[in-house]
């Protein structure tokens, strides 16, 4: 059984992660720490499980074998580091951390202490992005010229964030806005997709003065083999899809709201997955998804498989990140790896 330590109610999906917890046979909620006492005792009333406000008890307890981390995300250096020290293994909500730098510390703590650690990027597991990856693996595109990813919904509109959420609107806690929290699923997936970046220009606004943070933003960043990428992120966004494409020399492949999928090559390979039109496809065998990424730290850490998305992945989404806020802060080309 893995004893679980719930670090934080903060994030708007720490019930989620939670009922997780409660659902999988070989896992359970030991206790509850957060920083906001009130919050962490009315989440320990509801899981009935004990609230400890002594952090370092917490991650020094032997009856605590791993921590749930879904604190604001300017908390979560300091806590990912004290428990990769204490030899807890960690499961935490993204981003990782708000800068690279910070992101390096967690990585080198991560691979000393030897524990298990996975970061949550639940696109990676999902059959259509796992075509999309295999499409592109298999040299159906040709060389990728340029992806185009959308991610947005209304939650500047509809004003959200209040109460105990209300820190997703405060960069002092949040580290950033609709780019950051959001836009974290499809900048993981176009990093996962096209390599490493050279470098990256855009525009991040306040569109709606709903909160004093990023609500709306676009992003061109050209990567090491040449593809461009067209990242767009948005919380003023009433209606519309949240389309993904990639365009290469050799085909496309895009993927809309619904999960379907649209396939064009003019390689031979395109036979290998059938599908009703031409000179496009709809993809009809897909890959199994993948377990979430929950399921997947559980059983890397009771019986030691290897996850799919690893603490790599996580610094390689924050450093994206940073890249395109001080591109957009600085209104000029940010160059990775030069910094």
């Amino acid at each position: 059984m893995l004893r679980i330590a719930m670090l934080s109610f903060a994030h708007v999906h720490a019930n989620d992660y939670a009922r997780q917890v409660n659902a999988h046979p070989e896992a359970t909620i030991q206790c509850i720490w957060d920083d906001d006492e009130a919050r962490g005792t009315e989440a320990a009333q509801k899981y009935n499980v004990p609230y400890e406000r002594d952090l370092n008890k917490v991650l020094t307890s032997s009856e605590i074998d791993a921590v749930l981390i879904n604190a604001p995300t300017t908390q979560h250096t300091e806590l990912l580091l004290a428990a990769a020290q204490q030899g807890k293994h960690i499961f935490t909500e993204k981003a990782l951390t708000v800068t690279t730098a910070d992101a390096d510390q967690v990585v080198k703590a991560v691979r000393e202490a030897g524990i298990k650690f996975v970061i949550s990027l639940p696109s990676r597991v999902r059959p259509e992005t796992l075509f999309m990856k295999q499409a592109l693996d298999n040299g159906l595109l040709g060389k990728i010229t340029m992806m185009r990813a959308r991610v947005a919904h209304m939650a500047a509109l509809d004003k959200w964030f209040h109460g105990g959420s209300a820190w997703f609107g405060d960069a002092s806690q949040a580290g950033g806005g609709a780019l950051f929290d959001l836009g974290c699923h499809t900048v993981d997936v176009m990093r996962w997709f096209l390599g490493e970046p050279v470098s990256v220009i855009a525009k991040v606004q306040n569109f709606s003065g709903a909160y004093d943070i990023d609500d709306n933003c676009v992003a061109v960043v050209e990567f090491k083999s040449g593809a461009l990428g067209i990242l767009d992120v948005s919380w003023v966004h009433r209606m519309g899809p949240n389309p993904m494409e990639i365009y290469g020399t050799e085909g496309y492949i895009g993927r809309q709201d619904s999960g379907s999928l649209m396939l064009g090559s003019r390689k031979a390979a395109i036979q290998d997955y059938p599908g009703p039109g031409t000179p496009y496809i709809v993809p009809t065998q897909m890959p199994e998804a993948l377990p979430m990424p929950f399921n997947q730290w559980v059983s890397a850490c009771l019986q030691g498989t290897t996850p799919t998305i690893t603490v790599e992945d996580g610094r390689n989404l924050t450093e994206l990140l940073e890249g395109i806020y001080i591109a957009a802060q600085t209104q000029s080309e940010y160059q990775f790896g030069k910094a």
